[in-house]
Formats: structure tokens, C-alpha cells, sequence
């Protein structure tokens, strides 16, 4: 809450949660990895690397910016491909669960779900799933397929772009959005720009940090969980 001059904040604890493929999973967890083992599955290594991309491999990350776990999915996402029989968004879910719904997500969306970190994803194309052969079909069917396709991509270029703008912003405790910044040093809760520059024997002190970054703090005794500050 920010209710005092220094603006301290934490990032909210993170509960590990682990589920094993070889031992502690539900049947509910069990069927939906089964299921997704066809043409579209990717490897759980491959799920990790994209996580690790995604979100530095943090699968109960939430950071304010409208994604969450480690494959970032949007809330939305996440209830329309089945994760709200989980956990009503996906940092609250498993590593295992959230796997099981990004596989849904790969089949009907393609690697372009993740433009960026979901390159390396095996067993489906960049586009998504190939739109239904139309033999016997007619000229109709033809012109649905494509207005899906059509569609398709144009869902995909908008979270491709919300994603892109959402990672550059986190959101404060009043929910206004400031810059996140690119920096080493992840703020979290608690911290001042004194403390940093004393953690982190920054010379010059505060001082230099906040000018080191005044182009994501506004104001030196506000500073917000999730931005990243440049020490040097």
C-alpha cells in the first residue's frame, strides 16, 4: 500500500509449488498431460526454456503486469483454454498444470502464443494449427477457413503486442502503470534507493542511482516492485 513517503514495497512471497510427472499429481492433472502428448506436444525441457525466457523460470511469478506463471498467460487465456479447473490464474497453478493448458494453447495457437521465447517449441508451426482440409468441400467452406485463419492471426499480433507492452510496465499498489525499466537490480518490496546504493556500494550514493534511472523513477522516495534499476 502506498501510504508512506519511502514507497516500500515487496514482491508477494512466492509458494512453491512442485508436482512431480513420476509421483504427487492428481488424476486432473494426470489426463490433460495425456491428452496433449499428440502431433503438438513439446518436451518438458522445452517448456522450461521457454519459461525460463518468459518469466526467468518462475512458475508462481506475478508481477502485476496482467500475465502470470511461468509461461505468462494472460487470465483470459488461461480460463478459455481450461486452467480455471486449476487455479483462477496460472501462478496459482503447478508447473505441471500450466504445462497441460500451454499444450492446449500450442495446438490452437502455434509458437506465435509466445513470439519471442516459444521459437524453440516442437510439433507445431509458427501459425498455429493448419486450418481443416476442405477436399469435397464448397467454394464457402473455402472462404470460412480462411476468414478463421485471418482471425486467428489477427488474435495472435494483438497478444503478441499487449504482451510486449505489459512486460515494459508493472503496476503499482493504486493500479497506475510506470515504466519497469531494464536494469540488474529487480526492486522488491521494502526497498529505497538509500538501500540500494548501500547494498549494492553504489558510488555516489542514492543520488547517482536515481540518476542512473530517471527514466523509469519519477520521483527518488517512489519506487515499486517488479522495476528494474541500472547500478551502474
Amino acid at each position: 500500500m502506498l501510504l508512506s513517503g519511502k514507497g516500500k514495497h515487496r514482491r508477494p512471497s512466492k509458494a512453491t509449488r512442485i508436482a512431480t510427472l513420476a509421483g504427487v499429481t492428481t488424476a486432473a492433472v494426470a489426463v490433460p498431460l495425456m491428452g496433449a502428448t499428440g502431433a503438438s506436444a513439446a518436451t518438458t525441457s522445452e517448456w522450461d526454456a521457454v519459461a525460463q525466457c518468459e518469466s526467468g523460470g518462475d512458475w508462481s511469478i506475478n508481477t502485476g503486469n496482467g500475465y502470470y506463471g511461468g509461461l505468462q498467460f494472460s487470465a483470459s487465456t488461461w480460463a478459455a483454454y481450461g486452467g480455471s479447473a486449476y487455479a483462477s490464474t496460472a501462478n496459482q497453478a503447478s508447473k505441471s498444470q500450466q504445462i497441460a493448458i500451454a499444450e492446449k494453447v500450442l495446438a490452437g495457437q502455434g509458437k506465435g502464443a509466445w513470439p519471442s521465447c516459444g521459437v524453440g517449441l516442437s510439433g507445431a508451426s509458427t501459425g498455429g494449427a493448419p486450418a481443416p482440409s476442405n477436399s469435397g468441400n464448397s467454394g464457402q467452406s473455402t472462404s470460412q477457413s480462411q476468414q478463421q485463419s485471418t482471425k486467428s492471426s489477427e488474435e495472435r499480433a494483438s497478444r503478441s503486442q499487449e504482451r510486449s507492452t505489459a512486460k515494459k510496465t508493472v503496476e503499482t499498489p493504486t493500479g497506475k502503470k510506470v515504466k519497469k525499466g531494464d536494469g540488474e537490480y529487480k526492486v522488491v518490496k521494502g526497498d529505497t534507493l538509500s538501500e540500494i546504493a548501500e547494498k549494492k556500494n553504489v558510488k555516489g550514493g542514492w543520488a547517482k542511482l536515481y540518476k542512473l534511472n530517471d527514466d523509469i523513477v519519477d520521483d527518488a522516495d517512489f519506487i515499486f516492485p517488479g522495476q528494474q534499476l541500472h547500478l551502474s
